[in-house]
């Protein structure tokens, strides 16, 4: 081929090589409508590629019923999912505020009165905690947080307590006793759990004998949510009023709703003297 007739390598040519895609779509509109848009189509082109670009982004939603209607004296479960769980990040939890000051859940731990932080594996057994002598109406306000106490996503529900009308309460004129909830059988764990939970219970001891009682009761947390009796029950004795005593601990506001439902759950392991601790926050009570 002579060579005038050969394609142009100058510094031009080499510089309009990189534009690709993006090349050609202004190189279509120009052929077809002329140099006035040329411009238009500079512009044009590359904002809706980075907007298809950045499409695929989802950020976390929380799926939860508007409105939960409870009974006092219940146990009623709060299901409450996160989706997608792709886009969870790493080590974030629940906050809900808003709950009544004497109510309590199942999973997390209190952080302030009508308020507490949720670990989301802890999700699929959350249920909402109510004495008897409770009733009325709240928002609660459910927050998903992550590690750096960022603000992911948030959703409200009312909450409605209200005692069982007599009408349903009775039947044929005379009331009939409600049988007692079977207690749950404690959990069968396996020897690598156990001894993982032990070892967050040596933890957790370690950091109790050091005053640091809010250290402490991560580590006791973490071994009664596995299923292993003495952290439910070390873990009751850190709001126990009567332990804390004993402890000699300084600063730390005892909590009878936390010590009652943790001593429970430690009695439902197995804990038989958790038994007694219960009998004893009764009498503190009065």
């Amino acid at each position: 081929m002579p060579a005038e007739d050969q394609p142009s390598q100058g510094p031009s040519a080499r510089r309009a090589r990189p534009w690709g895609r993006v090349g050609a779509a202004i190189l279509g509109v120009m052929a077809v409508s002329g140099p006035q848009a040329s411009t238009q189509a500079a512009i044009d082109v590359p904002v809706r590629l980075q907007l298809a670009q950045g499409s695929g982004a989802q950020a976390p939603r929380i799926a939860v019923i508007s409105t939960v209607v409870a009974e006092p004296a219940s146990r009623t479960p709060l299901q409450i999912h996160i989706a997608p769980t792709e886009a969870i990040p790493r080590n974030s939890f629940l906050q809900l505020r808003g709950l009544p000051p004497t109510a309590s859940l199942s999973e997390g731990q209190a952080i302030a009165p009508g308020s507490w932080a949720v670990p989301l594996v802890g999700l699929p057994s959350l249920a909402l905690q109510l004495p008897a002598t409770i009733s009325g109406r709240s928002e609660l306000l459910i927050s998903l947080v992550g590690q750096d106490g960022k603000l992911l996503a948030e959703a409200r529900v009312a909450l409605i307590i209200q005692p069982v009308p007599q009408s349903a309460a009775t039947e044929k004129g005379a009331a009939q006793p409600a049988a007692p909830a079977p207690r749950p059988k404690p959990l069968a764990l396996t020897p690598a759990d156990r001894e993982n939970a032990e070892r967050l219970i040596a933890r957790g001891e370690r950091d109790l004998e050091q005053g640091n009682i809010a250290l402490a009761r991560q580590f006791f947390l973490r071994a009664a949510q596995a299923g292993l009796a003495r952290g439910a029950l070390l873990l009751a004795a850190t709001y126990d009023p009567r332990e804390l005593a004993r402890m000699r601990a300084v600063g730390v506001q005892p909590n009878l709703a936390e010590a009652r439902k943790w001593y429970e759950r430690a009695l439902e392991l197995g804990a038989s003297e958790a038994s007694e601790r219960l009998a004893t926050l009764e009498q503190d009570r009065f």
